[in-house]
């Protein structure tokens, strides 16, 4: 299908204020679209905005909103609507990660990850869906992870939460097949962000991995690429995704072939 232009689309961002959520917002801004950010703080935000005002010469919006907070995800998109009418395309981007033993890990932490990770996603996409359902457009890109397709040690929690994101993208897209509403699930590897101050404390694991690193604004026009066409997953790398897909067809093989290089966290 051919692709739509993305002028004067407008598009929801969570998690905005920063790595891959603010390159996205950047690439979005350069081919004419506007952007409208969402994310926990409210500093970022606005310097993201700024830049994109400044340099791409676009509107742009800025919301506050921590997604883990389900109510206020509803009172942020009814703003969102009342101030600019409706929205074509929402871009589930917020996440985070924490890299620890079952045995050692903290349920709090645990918890923390589903209501950011599947619940602010699951929140954030029910507020918009009816939108779009009216008008019968749109498209929903969930950013979800290769680690959501091949769990390694030290990812319980954070590989858990990405499989729900599939398995919620899946059931959505075919729940939507009938209708003109695009749904996406992007699966990156490891990316040159600032996800590992939080879901890698020790540094090895970033260490380990520097040089397999996704460039943020490599990954961020991907996304943008595939909007408003039938792409059914977006997998980065793809020679990451070939070892996801064999793990799926030899489980046992690819643990015993791959262990060491799993355990590098």
């Amino acid at each position: 299908m051919k692709r739509q232009t993305l002028a004067e689309k407008h598009i929801v961002i969570t998690g905005a204020s920063g790595g891959i959520g603010e390159q996205i917002a950047y690439e979005a801004a350069s081919r004419g679209a506007v952007p409208i950010l969402v994310a926990r703080s409210e500093d970022k935000l606005g310097a993201v905005a700024y830049h994109i005002r400044h340099t791409y010469d676009v509107n742009c919006s800025t919301y506050t909103l921590d997604v883990s907070n389900l109510k206020e995800v509803e009172k942020v998109f009814q703003q969102i609507f009342r101030d600019v009418g409706y929205i074509d395309v929402l871009i589930n981007n917020a996440g985070f990660g924490i890299f620890e033993d079952v045995a050692e890990a903290k349920m709090e932490n645990m918890e923390a990850m589903f209501r950011v990770n599947v619940l602010g996603l699951i929140a954030c996409t029910k507020m918009v869906l009816p939108h779009l359902l009216e008008r019968n457009t749109g498209h929903i890109v969930n950013i979800a992870s290769q680690a959501g397709k091949l769990a390694t040690p030290k990812s319980s929690g954070y590989s858990a939460t990405k499989h729900a994101v599939l398995g919620f993208t899946n059931s959505l897209r075919m729940e939507l097949s009938k209708t003109n509403i695009f749904v996406t699930a992007v699966n990156p590897g490891p990316i040159k962000t600032n996800f590992f101050t939080i879901a890698d404390t020790s540094g090895s694991y970033m260490k380990n991995v520097e040089k397999l690193m996704l460039d943020p604004k490599d990954v961020a026009k991907k996304v943008i690429n595939v909007l408003f066409t039938n792409k059914r997953e977006l997998n980065l790398p793809g020679w990451m995704n070939l070892g996801s897909t064999l793990y799926l067809l030899a489980p046992r093989l690819v643990e015993k072939l791959a262990g060491d290089m799993f355990h590098q966290k």
